[in-house]
């Protein structure tokens, strides 16, 4: 629907009673259904509050005020539970589905914050080092074993073709 439009009355109340009846869809899965948008039926359900629809919490507050923990809770119950579930849940909390997806974007923000922990620590990094520098070490050390054996195979090669030679020419 274009921004802007101006739904009918019969249509807004037919949607504050779907958003009002005890066992209510969603607000994301009825402006899905509809195509009227979530904030339109948030402000339509917040419009029928006042008239006696939505019941506030006990402690009335804004979602701004809960802590961390309270939202971290509220974020881990709700991702179990199915859509009539979630919002008689979230009626219950006092709060919007708008709020929870918010505060759900938000935590993913959060962790991806998060610094990565390095795959090792310095220590071990430096033991690796060490390691690596040894290994090096002691490829050149077996490099030039393996040539030195090379030259001694070769000068014994070459003293046994001097000694046939010798052989060949002390029999004529």
């Amino acid at each position: 629907m274009p921004i802007g439009h101006h739904w009918s009355a019969e249509i807004r109340e037919k949607m504050k009673q779907r958003m009002l009846a005890p066992y209510s869809p969603s607000i994301s899965s009825l402006s899905r259904e509809t195509g009227i948008p979530l904030s339109t039926l948030f402000r339509w359900k917040s419009s029928a509050g006042s008239l006696g629809g939505a019941k506030e919490s006990p402690v009335s507050r804004r979602p701004t005020d809960w802590s961390a923990a309270e939202r971290f809770r509220v974020l881990l119950e709700a991702a179990s539970l199915r859509d009539e579930e979630l919002g008689a849940y979230l009626r219950r909390e006092g709060l919007h589905e708008a709020q929870l997806i918010q505060w759900r974007a938000d935590a993913l923000r959060g962790l991806e914050r998060l610094p990565v922990p390095p795959a090792v620590d310095a220590r071990s990094a430096k033991k690796v080092r060490k390691l690596e520098k040894e290994l090096r070490r002691k490829d050149k050390a077996l490099a030039e074993a393996a040539a030195l054996l090379m030259l001694q195979k070769k000068v014994r090669d070459l003293l046994e073709a001097e000694d046939d030679d010798t052989d060949k020419t002390n029999e004529r």
